[in-house]
């Protein structure tokens, strides 16, 4: 596995590994609705590569393929998402010991119901639920708080 810091060429890439990672790998936790609304924040692609401007932004690579991505905003993991087909792996583990050190004294992140179980395993402890809005449908997360 690689990692290395995400470029413009990496927007369509993550975007469609964002969209196969919410759609296939969250469905136990969320509904189907709940899903192609949290998974349409892909479909301004323009808008999703300007996203990641300003930010620390590493993906993994596995065998030239893109396996997963994460991305920090100060002292905010703003992003984590690994490909259905690398799950298990280890990348998202990989991804953020290479995040986690960049932000400082403490970590903080929005974490969907799915990836709380390996949040919380590194030691993250959930400050609080909360519910979010996309598109009009609404969904359970939690603020996440990590002292590093």
């Amino acid at each position: 596995m690689t990692i290395r810091t995400m470029t413009a060429a990496d927007a369509d890439a993550a975007a469609g590994l964002f969209r196969e990672a919410v759609l296939r790998l969250c469905a136990g936790e969320y509904t189907p609705e709940q899903l192609a609304a949290w998974a349409a924040a892909a479909d301004d692609r323009e808008r999703w590569a300007a996203s990641f401007a300003g930010h620390t932004a590493l993906c993994a690579e596995i065998g030239g393929a893109l396996a997963g991505f994460a991305d920090l905003d100060g002292q905010y993991l703003d992003r984590l998402y690994v490909s259905p087909d690398f799950s298990g792996r280890g990348v998202a583990t990989a991804l953020c010991d290479a995040l986690e050190p960049l932000a400082g004294g403490v970590i903080t992140t929005h974490a969907s119901k799915t990836i709380r179980p390996f949040l919380e395993r590194r030691g993250y402890c959930v400050i609080r639920a909360q519910a979010v809005e996309r598109l009009g449908v609404w969904l359970e997360n939690c603020i996440m708080k990590k002292p590093l």
